[in-house]
């Protein structure tokens, strides 16, 4: 065994605003955009050791690095989580957390690119790799359509397969927030259950929908992030929100699912939100404001849960733009 080395990495959320394109009609499949958060964390430290210790949320990340690395097992403690399935990409993070944890641990490369497919994550959506990586705002181009296999429509499970690559890449402006509102409610889609919902949502997928969300992309969403316009930047993203929401409406009961609908209307009604949508597959609904209105876009927050008739959490959370490994 190595000589006893103790490594700590600390990863932030991520928000996934949508994917750019389910239609096999398209050349590449999904495609996705979105932003890495500062806040809330996920930190793991790891101890080289002769066996696996750790909590159950991280064993099969732990098993799966060390047998990758080639060494005798580790010992790993979580002193800060994220919340589970709620849209943050908890489950992104936590696993690369945990393997750069222990490969610095055992003084090698933590390499987590190259190491997610091992992991089972990047399969669809590359954000959750590439904010880790670097932050900032992310898009990345999917993969080919003719290579994601067939009936799932996604890559192999063998881990044969490389994470989407990043395509565009820009720092948030500092001044930009982001305000979370964590209802208590059922958690988002995970697992096998998610795997059928985009099975059903890719085989009924409207081509043309994926046409304007590229072009909102181009002409709205780059632009708006080089120029620091929050408002053009948060009136596309509930775009994108909105489109992508088609696509799932029979999965999730609507556009959004709820109680994220209720959550959105508020948001936007409040004037210092610039854009609002639901992450991933929620519950958490996010808003799009600056460090100028963030007392009042806190308080927007709580109006939205109050309006829907649900308790939960409300978090204004600044941009990362620097990776986890940094």
């Amino acid at each position: 065994m190595a000589d006893t080395e103790r490594a700590s990495v600390s990863a932030g959320a991520r928000l996934h605003f949508g994917f750019t394109t389910l239609s096999t009609e398209h050349d590449r499949l999904y495609g996705s955009l979105g932003v890495a958060l500062a806040d809330p964390r996920v930190t793991v430290t790891a101890t080289p050791a002769d066996a696996v210790v750790c909590p159950d949320v991280v064993a099969d990340s732990v098993r799966r690095t060390v047998d990758a690395l080639g060494v005798s097992g580790a010992r790993v403690e979580l002193t800060e989580t994220l919340p589970r399935h709620v849209g943050l990409g908890s489950g992104t993070a936590t696993a690369l957390a945990t393997t750069a944890a222990i490969a610095r641990a055992y003084d090698r490369r933590p390499r987590v690119r190259e190491r997610a497919p091992v992991l089972d994550r990047g399969r669809r959506s590359g954000i959750g790799v590439a904010a880790f990586e670097g932050g900032g705002f992310v898009l990345d181009a999917g993969r080919s359509t003719d290579t994601c296999g067939t009936p799932s429509r996604t890559p192999p499970s063998d881990g044969s397969w490389t994470v989407p690559p990043v395509v565009a890449r820009y720092p948030v402006p500092p001044a930009w927030r982001f305000v979370l509102v964590v209802p208590d409610a059922d958690p988002g889609r995970c697992g096998d259950a998610e795997a059928t919902s985009m099975q059903t949502a890719i085989a009924d997928a409207d081509p043309e929908t994926g046409e304007r969300i590229a072009g909102l992309v181009t002409s709205r969403v780059l632009p708006a992030i080089v120029a620091g316009d929050a408002a053009a930047f948060g009136a596309a993203v509930t775009e994108i929100g909105r489109l992508n929401g088609t696509w799932y409406a029979d999965e999730q009961d609507g556009v959004y699912r709820p109680p994220v609908d209720a959550l959105v209307d508020t948001l936007l009604a409040d004037d210092a939100i610039t854009g609002a949508g639901q992450s991933s597959w929620g519950p958490v609904a996010y808003g799009v404001t600056t460090t100028a209105e963030r007392d009042a876009a806190r308080a927007a927050g709580e109006r939205a849960l109050d309006r829907a008739g649900v308790t939960g959490d409300v978090r204004l959370v600044a941009p990362q733009n620097c990776g986890a490994l940094r």
